[in-house]
């Protein structure tokens, strides 16, 4: 039998967006669309699981103990002190859609670690458990932006420091009001990654150091300033081999006044229009557009009997 105090949990967890602009690998957003996964210790041998999966992902993700969220679970437990993985029975329902730049595989793996923390007992929110499980997800997913909106919850703001990673979340400003333009098709953020060049122009980077503090305040203070605010030259444009259909509904957007940005790797497009502007009067119909107010809270651990 298990060592674990708890049996079963279930955790909502929430798409999230990332870079808005400038803000490349350092500014997120969680977005109120959310992975809902539950989890139960079972009988069988130790580190065995079944999962099923509805929604997104449902015949193409693995169906044991290969699934990513069960591999963050097993990992998870083993740093918090349980190093024999127990036998799983995970249930999955994912709405975030995949391979589209809302952060599927950050809420996964946000998913992982907090049933992880659910089934040996341990308050995620507390100060320092959600400090090391922030790193704890970002080391696997390489970047902290995504990872923290989805924990968090909010507006955030990542960065490296000594070798850790660590965020801090703000709330957005009331009037920020997230659409996202989502395409069929899907992305590989290694590839469009590899478009970005190893060094950009001083006036870039400096450009790009104004936009992403200006979105700081943009976000949380004055939307009236997202515009400017979400103005981009270190990444969108070199992507644009990957994604034409994506930068140009961006530029667009833009051109009518509306901020927008690609989000996170592509091709998802997300904008945040003042009131009475109906950004989707400018997208095509290969893009499906989705109202999803920014979540507060981030992920959610229910103990389940």
């Amino acid at each position: 039998m298990s060592s674990l105090p708890v049996s079963a949990v279930r955790v909502e967890v929430p798409a999230s967006t990332a870079n808005l602009g400038s803000g490349f690998d350092a500014l997120g957003m969680a977005l109120s669309l959310h992975d809902v996964v539950s989890a139960r210790v079972v009988n069988g041998p130790g580190g065995s699981a079944t999962v099923s999966v509805t929604g997104e992902g449902a015949g193409s993700v693995p169906g044991d103990e290969r699934h990513l969220v069960v591999r963050v679970v097993h990992d998870t437990l083993a740093e918090l002190g349980f190093p024999a993985p127990p036998a799983l029975e995970l249930r999955c329902e994912n709405s975030i859609p995949h391979s589209r730049g809302l952060g599927s595989s950050a809420a996964a793996i946000v998913a992982g670690i907090a049933v992880a923390h659910g089934l040996a007992g341990i308050d995620l929110r507390a100060t320092e458990n959600v400090e090391r499980a922030l790193h704890l997800a970002a080391v696997r997913e390489g970047h902290a932006d995504n990872v923290a909106a989805s924990l968090l919850g909010d507006f955030v703001l990542a960065w490296r420091e000594s070798e850790r990673f660590r965020a801090v979340s703000s709330p957005a400003h009331p009037d920020v009001s997230p659409i996202a333009f989502v395409p069929q098709a899907e992305s590989a953020t290694n590839v469009t990654r590899g478009l970005l060049p190893e060094r950009v122009p001083h006036a870039d980077a400096a450009f790009a150091a104004g936009r992403a503090a200006l979105a700081v305040h943009a976000i949380t203070r004055d939307p009236s300033l997202l515009l400017a605010a979400t103005d981009d030259r270190l990444h969108q444009d070199y992507r644009e081999p990957a994604w034409p259909e994506t930068v140009a509904l961006v530029r667009a957007l833009r051109a009518e006044g509306i901020a927008a940005a690609v989000s996170g790797a592509g091709p998802t497009v997300l904008a945040l229009p003042v009131k009475n502007v109906n950004a989707r009067e400018l997208a095509p119909e290969s893009f499906a557009a989705l109202d999803l107010p920014v979540d507060r809270v981030g992920v959610r651990t229910h103990v389940e009997d």
